[in-house]
Protein backbone atom coordinates (compact mmCIF):
# COMPACT_ATOMS: atom_id res chain seq x y z
CA UNK A 1 0.00 0.00 0.00
CA UNK A 2 1.05 3.50 -1.00
CA UNK A 3 -0.22 6.38 0.93
CA UNK A 4 0.61 10.09 0.34
CA UNK A 5 0.21 12.77 3.05
CA UNK A 6 -0.22 16.07 2.80
CA UNK A 7 0.43 17.22 6.38
CA UNK A 8 1.75 16.05 10.10
CA UNK A 9 -2.17 15.63 10.83
CA UNK A 10 -2.50 12.90 7.74
CA UNK A 11 0.65 11.35 8.79
CA UNK A 12 -0.76 10.84 12.37
CA UNK A 13 -4.27 9.84 11.07
CA UNK A 14 -2.28 6.70 9.17
CA UNK A 15 -0.11 5.83 12.33
CA UNK A 16 -3.74 5.12 14.16
CA UNK A 17 -4.90 3.31 11.19
CA UNK A 18 -1.91 1.05 10.85
CA UNK A 19 -2.09 0.73 15.10
CA UNK A 20 -5.52 -1.67 13.96
CA UNK A 21 -2.72 -4.03 12.21
CA UNK A 22 -0.36 -3.91 14.73
CA UNK A 23 -1.99 -6.94 17.12
CA UNK A 24 -0.25 -7.17 20.78
CA UNK A 25 3.03 -8.66 19.91
CA UNK A 26 3.18 -6.98 16.49
CA UNK A 27 6.23 -4.62 15.05
CA UNK A 28 6.86 -2.28 12.78
CA UNK A 29 9.75 -1.06 11.57
CA UNK A 30 9.91 2.29 9.99
CA UNK A 31 12.80 3.71 7.66
CA UNK A 32 13.36 7.29 6.60
CA UNK A 33 15.61 9.87 6.11
CA UNK A 34 15.61 12.46 9.33
CA UNK A 35 12.06 14.75 9.12
CA UNK A 36 10.27 11.94 7.35
CA UNK A 37 8.03 11.91 9.83
CA UNK A 38 9.20 8.45 11.92
CA UNK A 39 8.22 9.79 15.21
CA UNK A 40 4.50 11.61 14.10
CA UNK A 41 3.72 8.25 12.69
CA UNK A 42 4.53 6.56 16.15
CA UNK A 43 2.74 9.51 17.65
CA UNK A 44 -0.13 8.08 15.95
CA UNK A 45 -0.21 4.45 15.88
CA UNK A 46 0.51 5.25 20.15
CA UNK A 47 -2.95 7.13 19.57
CA UNK A 48 -4.82 4.28 17.91
CA UNK A 49 -3.29 1.89 20.85
CA UNK A 50 -5.77 4.34 23.50
CA UNK A 51 -2.05 6.28 24.77
CA UNK A 52 -1.07 9.90 25.29
CA UNK A 53 0.38 10.86 21.90
CA UNK A 54 2.06 13.84 23.43
CA UNK A 55 4.51 11.54 25.75
CA UNK A 56 5.74 9.95 22.52
CA UNK A 57 9.10 11.87 21.85
CA UNK A 58 11.92 10.42 19.51
CA UNK A 59 14.27 7.64 21.41
CA UNK A 60 17.07 9.05 20.08
CA UNK A 61 19.31 9.35 23.19
CA UNK A 62 17.60 7.00 24.90
CA UNK A 63 17.41 4.28 22.64
CA UNK A 64 14.03 2.57 24.08
CA UNK A 65 10.79 4.25 25.67
CA UNK A 66 8.56 1.97 26.88
CA UNK A 67 4.89 3.11 27.40
CA UNK A 68 2.21 1.00 29.06
CA UNK A 69 -0.32 3.35 30.45
CA UNK A 70 -2.90 2.55 27.92
CA UNK A 71 -4.64 -0.37 27.08
CA UNK A 72 -1.16 -1.85 25.38
CA UNK A 73 1.89 -1.26 25.75
CA UNK A 74 3.87 0.40 23.35
CA UNK A 75 8.02 -0.18 23.13
CA UNK A 76 9.33 2.88 20.94
CA UNK A 77 13.06 2.11 19.66
CA UNK A 78 15.10 4.84 17.76
CA UNK A 79 18.58 2.62 16.19
CA UNK A 80 19.52 6.06 14.99
CA UNK A 81 22.98 6.50 16.68
CA UNK A 82 24.28 2.90 16.50
CA UNK A 83 25.49 0.67 14.02
CA UNK A 84 23.79 -2.87 13.17
CA UNK A 85 26.99 -4.37 15.07
CA UNK A 86 25.84 -2.87 18.49
CA UNK A 87 22.24 -3.53 17.87
CA UNK A 88 22.83 -7.06 18.47
CA UNK A 89 24.35 -5.98 22.29
CA UNK A 90 21.33 -3.91 23.13
CA UNK A 91 19.15 -6.77 24.03
CA UNK A 92 16.86 -5.49 21.18
CA UNK A 93 15.74 -9.55 19.77
CA UNK A 94 14.32 -10.31 22.99
CA UNK A 95 12.63 -6.81 23.28
CA UNK A 96 11.07 -7.59 19.95
CA UNK A 97 9.71 -10.99 20.75
CA UNK A 98 8.33 -9.43 23.73
CA UNK A 99 4.46 -8.56 24.71
CA UNK A 100 2.85 -5.58 23.22
CA UNK A 101 3.83 -3.32 20.02
CA UNK A 102 7.13 -2.06 19.18
CA UNK A 103 7.85 0.74 16.81
CA UNK A 104 11.30 0.42 15.27
CA UNK A 105 12.69 3.81 14.09
CA UNK A 106 16.02 3.56 11.68
CA UNK A 107 15.41 -0.12 11.55
CA UNK A 108 17.72 -0.16 8.46
CA UNK A 109 20.36 -0.32 11.21
CA UNK A 110 18.60 -3.76 12.28
CA UNK A 111 21.43 -7.15 11.42
CA UNK A 112 18.87 -9.02 10.61
CA UNK A 113 15.16 -8.69 9.23
CA UNK A 114 12.56 -9.31 11.62
CA UNK A 115 8.90 -10.37 10.68
CA UNK A 116 7.04 -6.75 10.82
CA UNK A 117 5.03 -4.53 9.09
CA UNK A 118 7.35 -2.50 7.11
CA UNK A 119 6.56 1.42 6.70
CA UNK A 120 9.04 3.48 4.43
CA UNK A 121 8.74 7.10 4.47
CA UNK A 122 10.08 9.96 2.03
CA UNK A 123 9.97 13.44 2.14
CA UNK A 124 8.16 14.92 -0.84
CA UNK A 125 8.58 17.97 -2.85
CA UNK A 126 6.09 20.43 -1.25
CA UNK A 127 6.03 21.36 2.67
CA UNK A 128 4.59 18.28 4.86
CA UNK A 129 3.99 16.25 2.06
CA UNK A 130 4.81 12.28 2.86
CA UNK A 131 5.56 9.36 0.29
CA UNK A 132 4.38 6.69 2.83
CA UNK A 133 4.79 2.75 1.78
CA UNK A 134 3.38 0.24 3.45
CA UNK A 135 4.42 -3.41 3.43
CA UNK A 136 3.37 -6.73 5.62
CA UNK A 137 0.86 -7.29 8.66
CA UNK A 138 3.52 -6.52 11.65
CA UNK A 139 2.07 -10.04 13.42
CA UNK A 140 4.95 -11.50 15.38
CA UNK A 141 6.91 -14.86 14.45
CA UNK A 142 10.01 -16.12 14.27
CA UNK A 143 13.01 -13.89 13.06
CA UNK A 144 14.80 -14.72 9.40
CA UNK A 145 18.33 -13.94 9.29
CA UNK A 146 19.57 -11.63 6.45
CA UNK A 147 20.41 -12.93 3.13
CA UNK A 148 18.06 -16.19 3.73
CA UNK A 149 16.13 -15.09 0.49
CA UNK A 150 13.07 -14.73 3.01
CA UNK A 151 11.09 -11.92 3.77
Amino acid sequence: MIVRTGNAGETRRLGRELAERLKPGGTALLFGDLGSGKTVLTQGIAEGLGLDAGLIQSPTYTLVHEYDRGPVRLVHVDLYRLEPEEVEGIGLEELLAGDGVKVVEWADRLPYRAPAMEVRLEVGRETGQRRIEVRGDGCQVARVPLGSGAG
